[in-house]
């Protein structure tokens, strides 16, 4: 199969039923534009009028708040624009706007435990909670801190929080003291929510002793709110200032929501933490609303009572973009433990019970998927999947193709990208468009993205730095403990004058279509010329024998060389045939320049919490250089296999 080969192509009768479809026909009637049926046309329409199309997102939605009269103002300001200046509206009355008994939430636990909540039950929890914060003193920008598992908790809580326009910020319990203590003491938050612990492969894990430690380190945090998740609270709650979760909800309920201004905080996100500690970004209200929306309805194709999933720990930017489907009045689906628990074969069979319509998850996990040798549509009934989301990391051909040949031959695959940066995706799905093999389908609306050579150059079909041109309402507030913006400037507009630069690399294809070909500062450039590292994976992990793998350019004799890590199966050794099987892939797949001269085994890669390989992190250590912060890893223990090898001395 070709890299631009078609693997799916809706009819024209589905495109018309399309969310995408019945908002453009409201813009022709409201704008006088007619798109024609054409995507492209749309998307030109959306970057040329910023205001039109934003204010129009928001009256063919019904936001719930007063918009007031100006649209967007700094337009031309990189950093420095704002949509929506004068308006005022509350992120959770609108996740929560008809308050019916049809499901809200759908929470599955690794013993096979399944809660639920209708969205009146879900509205009822959230106004007791907030009575009770409001209680304890919280209000407008003070921060609550949850360390706390992927289960309805979580979501109660958030909402609570934003229904009093408190600004919420939220770790996985996988992290240790260290991890968390990084991001939270920076943010000083009054309310810590928590568990007293956690499941994972059938494990409990105790999480009282850190809770214990953040409570006597961070002296902001005047109260504790604890979940008892595995059955150790009372470890906790015999504490000063310490209150049991089951207990807040018996407080009386808060009255009304409280109007928050548009660019108010909602959310403050981390940087992965691997070159240093975690940088705090601080997203607005109006502007995560707005995009999660656009991107719902218009790129997804959610509908009212439609069942949303996305495997992701509360520590990911995916965990706030799925709670946000509660804005369309979906139902999200939450699942929290190990995915492969007790087989491959578990969320497949929950992606049955639940009816998803949405399934999102990362490209490792498909990869991990097809590698097990499970085949969902032998063990599953799919048919009523139509959109499969996959982030985290470039989707390969081969996981493409087990989508399409091994779980539903007829949906939307939509490879997406974007990030914590910008809680949303900079490009990402279209159901009105065809799927191609290796491609993300197109650029998002609103957002003006362009691929840009180091010159500043608008390049088509080459390689270069992913960028967008204009302003878009869910760029970061800012950076916390960044008064002048300087870290925030630092981060995204330096390179290019009044454009954000997004830090991948990346192509825009024939089909208008886009490659992410890895993070630009983890790029390769042997011989001066820049390779993406998405290029070498694809093949190498396409190969059954390979688990994973891991690309890095060592400096040596004034040139760079490509070294190639693979953690292969239990049953296989890196021997002669095996290192030529690799060479051979790479050079066919890609080209003779992206061959490795060196291949290692080891025994694992060290990852981040989120599941993204640390390219930089083995990078360093191959140079003799300090990893800053192996908090920010998920298995920081890995990080001693890279030291001192042989193979790579000369």
């Amino acid at each position: 199969m070709t890299a631009q080969s078609k693997l799916w192509q809706p009819t024209q009768s589905e495109i018309e039923k399309t969310e995408l479809t019945d908002f453009a026909n409201w813009v022709k009637t409201h704008h006088g534009f007619d798109w024609e049926k054409r995507y492209e046309d749309l998307w030109s329409w959306s970057v040329e009028y910023p205001e039109l199309f934003w204010d129009s997102i928001w009256r063919w939605h019904s936001v719930l708040g007063n918009k007031g009269n100006k649209i967007l103002i700094n337009k031309d300001k990189l950093p420095g624009a704002q949509f929506f200046p004068d308006a005022t509206l509350n992120f959770a009355e609108n996740l929560l706007q008809n308050a019916n008994d049809q499901l809200a939430l759908s929470s599955h636990h690794e013993n096979g435990k399944v809660e639920t909540l209708t969205r009146r039950e879900l509205k009822k929890n959230v106004l007791a909670l907030a009575g009770w914060m409001k209680s304890q003193g919280l209000g407008k920008g003070d921060r609550v801190a949850a360390y706390i598992p992927n289960i309805q908790q979580a979501v109660v809580t958030m909402l609570a929080a934003a229904s009093l326009g408190a600004i919420y910020s939220s770790c996985s319990p996988d992290f240790g003291f260290n991890g968390v203590f990084d991001r939270f003491s920076q943010i000083e938050p009054r309310l810590l929510i928590t568990v007293d612990g956690y499941f994972y492969a059938g494990k409990k894990i105790s999480r009282v002793d850190i809770v214990l430690q953040l409570k006597e380190k961070m002296p902001s945090l005047k109260h504790i709110l604890v979940h008892d998740y595995s059955g150790n609270a009372s470890d906790l709650i015999s504490k000063q200032d310490i209150t049991l979760y089951s207990n807040a909800l018996k407080h009386p309920p808060l009255r009304k929501f409280i109007p928050c201004n548009f660019n108010d905080p909602l959310y403050i996100l981390y940087s992965s933490g691997t070159t240093g500690i975690p940088k705090c970004i601080v997203h607005s209200i109006g502007g995560t609303l707005l995009q999660h929306i656009k991107e719902h309805r218009l790129h997804s194709n959610i509908k009212k009572n439609a069942a949303v999933f996305y495997f992701t720990t509360c520590g990911w930017m995916m965990w706030n973009w799925l709670v946000s489907a509660l804005a369309t009045e979906a139902k999200i689906v939450l699942f929290e433990g190990n995915p492969f628990f007790p087989n491959a074969e578990r969320i497949w069979k929950m992606a049955e019970s639940e009816n998803l319509y949405l399934l999102g998850t990362s490209a490792k996990f498909i990869d991990a998927s097809r590698k097990s040798g499970v085949r969902p549509n032998m063990i599953a009934d799919l048919k009523n999947l139509k959109v499969i989301c996959s982030t985290g990391s470039p989707l390969n051909s081969e996981g493409f193709d087990f989508i399409y040949n091994h779980v539903n031959g007829n949906l939307q695959l939509a490879s997406i990208s974007g990030g914590t940066d910008i809680v949303s995706c900079f490009v990402l799905g279209c159901p009105i468009r065809p799927v191609y093999t290796g491609e993300i389908q197109c650029k998002g609306l609103g957002m003006d993205v362009v691929i840009l050579s180091d010159e500043g150059k608008i390049l088509y079909g080459e390689q270069g730095e992913l960028c967008c041109k204009s302003a878009f309402p869910s760029m970061p507030i800012g950076f916390w403990n960044d008064p002048d913006g300087s870290k925030y400037k630092a981060a995204y507009f330096e390179t290019f004058d009044n454009i954000w630069r997004h830090g991948d690399w990346a192509t825009l294809t024939e089909n208008d279509g886009i490659i992410i070909h890895g993070r630009s500062d983890a790029t390769l450039n042997p011989g001066g010329v820049r390779i993406g590292t998405a290029e070498i994976y694809r093949p190498v992990e396409a190969l059954d024998e390979v688990v994973e793998a891991l690309v890095v350019g060592q400096t040596i004799n004034n040139d760079v060389r490509i070294i190639l890590f693979v953690r292969l199966r239990d049953d296989m050794i890196l021997n002669d045939d095996l290192q030529d099987k690799l060479k051979k892939e790479i050079r066919a797949k890609a080209t003779p320049r992206h061959v490795p001269e060196v291949i290692c085994a080891v025994k694992d890669i060290p990852r981040t919490r989120s599941g993204k390989i640390t390219e930089l992190a083995v990078r360093d250590i191959i140079h003799n250089k300090p990893v800053k912060n192996t908090e920010a890893l998920a298995n920081p223990e890995a990080l001693a296999l890279f030291y001192n090898l042989p193979e790579l001395l000369g």
